[in-house]
């Protein structure tokens, strides 16, 4: 009477759970490699030519501003260019950033780049416009710097 042992149906079971989940580990793993989401596509694009004016009269009617809980007075300007795609595909949702100061240096919006956002850029050059509104107190003679945008070139979910 001997007793035999068998590694072969246990070593059969194995592998084959080996094989399952080397399969599924390679299959997601190229998966995430291979998929990139549309909004992951960041793009930027270059701002030119920007100037300043005041908002038309329906625009700028009731402008105000908040300061340390009062409610002020305020100027309604329009921030005008060109904004430059290079990407060869549409951008959108694009943030335009940018720093302004007063006449004296100061900062316009203080703590505040993100100026106001450009909903479709298509590719090449084209014009923009946003609106922004200064404190009365800091009116005049704007200084614009470091303007910027970036958006996406696919879609992006709201």
């Amino acid at each position: 009477m001997g007793f035999r042992l068998s590694v072969t149906t246990p070593l059969k079971a194995l592998s084959a759970a080996i094989a399952i989940i080397s399969t599924t580990v390679l299959t997601t793993l190229l998966s995430a490699l291979l998929w990139v989401s549309p909004a992951s596509a960041l793009a930027s694009a270059e701002i030119s030519d920007i100037g300043y004016r005041d908002c038309p009269q329906d625009m700028a009617e009731g402008s105000v501003t908040s300061g340390g809980g009062i409610v002020r007075m305020a100027n309604c300007y329009l921030v005008y260019g060109k904004v430059i795609n290079k990407t060869g595909k549409p951008i959108v949702n694009a943030d335009v950033f940018g720093r302004i100061y007063d006449a004296t240096g100061n900062p316009v919006l203080e703590n505040r780049t993100r100026l106001g956002s450009i909903d479709e850029i298509p590719p090449g050059e084209s014009d923009f416009s946003i609106r922004i509104t200064v404190p009365d107190t800091q009116a005049g003679n704007l200084q614009l710097k470091q303007f910027k945008a970036s958006g996406f070139t696919g879609k992006v979910r709201r």
